[in-house]
């Protein structure tokens, strides 16, 4: 069985109805909205978003789900999907999950409207029903996911990113969606309690190892979910290429930003920044600080008595870390 297969046991049944009721979330009176978000419904990834939400909020209950749960998951769903819609805008992306993206099929100008679409569908549906403190939740993953991108923007111009301002980035940009599914589903079965702030944190330590792992595919030899050295030709800095910059000589640090600013379309000398990384202890050292959020983790889950729902929430940090794409 494959390990999402496995992740998903617990809450297989509320995964089937969370089906039915997102694709409904989506429905509107326009044929052409309705054709484009059929096609996004027919080409979902693992839906690992909303199976933190069940997850958690069955844990921290004793195995209860509510209306809440179901509307904190489908709106988490859609505000997810409206920012990758945007996303493909953004990067100019053509193909999404090996599908063509909704810019590529229906140009730039509907992707951005079904985007704004999304976004507002899934802030009404809290509204409709009063769910503000689920509301609050999500309007801070929204603005914490805009900043982190922008950030990432301006400090990429100058390649002056410290580990602090990485972290920062990372926490903002992946870690804060992954924190705001936990918390919601903590706080759609048990508002104002302290399972909502512990479950947020647990998802964020979940959610800068996952954009570690994502780093780290960048320096593999194999073209896993990425192309190999695409961070570097795209200026990005990750963590392997941080701690190189920050531990390396004078002259090895000015070779290292010259080849990110100037020479990061050049294949040779990207694999030289890759090799240069890889000797230097880069991959190493990041690997070390991914597995460190983990364990942070699953300390966190350690609070909790033992259920099929923590096992599985277990698992998939395990899952996170050990993920081939």
């Amino acid at each position: 069985m494959k390990v999402v297969e496995e992740i998903k046991l617990p809450i297989v049944d509320e995964m089937e109805l969370f089906e039915q009721k997102f694709s409904q979330s989506m429905s509107s009176q326009v044929a052409l909205l309705n054709r484009i978000t059929h096609y996004i419904v027919n080409r979902k990834g693992k839906q690992m978003r909303p199976m933190f939400v069940f997850l958690v909020a069955k844990m921290v209950s004793g195995g209860e789900v509510n209306e809440r749960t179901y509307r904190g998951a489908s709106v988490i769903e859609l505000i997810h999907t409206a920012t990758l819609v945007h996303d493909d805008v953004v990067d100019d992306s053509n193909r999404r999950r090996g599908f063509f993206s909704i810019n590529a099929l229906w140009k730039n100008k509907i992707a951005v409207l079904v985007g704004d679409y999304l976004l507002s569908k899934g802030l009404l549906l809290s509204i409709d029903h009063g769910d503000f403190d689920l509301l609050k939740i999500i309007s801070v993953a929204v603005r914490e996911m805009s900043e982190g991108e922008l950030l990432q923007i301006e400090k990429a111009r100058n390649l002056d990113i410290t580990e602090e301002i990485y972290f920062e980035i990372i926490r903002q940009k992946t870690a804060t969606l992954i924190a705001a599914c936990c918390s919601l589903g903590a706080c759609s079965v048990s508002p104002d309690s302290p399972d909502v702030h512990k479950m947020r944190k647990f998802g964020e330590l979940i959610g800068m190892a996952f954009q570690i792992k994502d780093d780290l595919f960048d320096y593999g030899d194999t073209a896993i979910g990425k192309p190999t050295g695409i961070d570097i030709k795209e200026q990005k800095m990750t963590l392997p290429l941080i701690y190189t910059l920050n531990n390396c000589t004078k002259e090895k640090k000015k070779w290292l930003i010259n080849s990110v600013k100037n020479h990061n379309k050049d294949k040779k000398r990207v694999k030289e920044v890759i090799a240069f990384v890889k000797e230097n202890s880069g991959l190493d050292y990041a690997i070390k600080v991914m597995h460190q959020f983990k364990n942070e983790a699953l300390s966190i889950l350690s609070e909790y008595p033992d259920s099929d729902y923590k096992s599985s929430l277990e698992l998939m940090v395990d899952y996170v870390i050990d993920r081939k794409k």
